[in-house]
């Protein structure tokens, strides 16, 4: 296993949330904005996982609300590097939804978020190495 395949591999991250009332919509579902600020949130530590470095993010791509997410649900992101380029990696995060009082779960959103490695003058820099 390469060294980039054993950083992938430590870096991915996940985090477990409650969906409370005061994350949902009018239709008492997750928020699409609290769900995108999540999805930031997992990618933006995985990244710093798998590069040690200071990363900003600088684009998200094709963010997929596949299924609405209810109140009183359990969520897990999972954060994992997908690309890694020269100063850059992309990282694809998912959102599974959990009943609570079940083993029901469902894939519900899916995204990816594009990370730069910076130096102290905010320059890009090698993600590794």
């Amino acid at each position: 296993m390469s060294d980039i395949d054993q950083r992938i591999n430590r870096s991915e991250t996940r985090i477990f949330r409650a969906v409370f009332p005061n994350t949902t919509n009018h239709y008492d579902t997750l928020f699409g904005g609290t769900a995108l600020h999540m999805m930031d949130e997992a990618s933006f530590i995985c990244a710093t996982r798998f590069s040690r470095k200071k990363v900003v993010t600088v684009s998200t791509d094709k963010i997929d609300f596949t299924t609405p997410i209810p109140q009183g649900t359990i969520v897990e992101l999972v954060a994992r590097v997908d690309k890694v380029g020269r100063s850059s990696c992309v990282v694809k995060v998912d959102i599974f939804m959990e009943d609570m009082y079940s083993d029901k779960r469902d894939k519900a959103v899916t995204g990816y978020f594009t990370f730069v490695a910076v130096g102290d003058d905010k320059k890009p820099i090698p993600i590794v190495g």
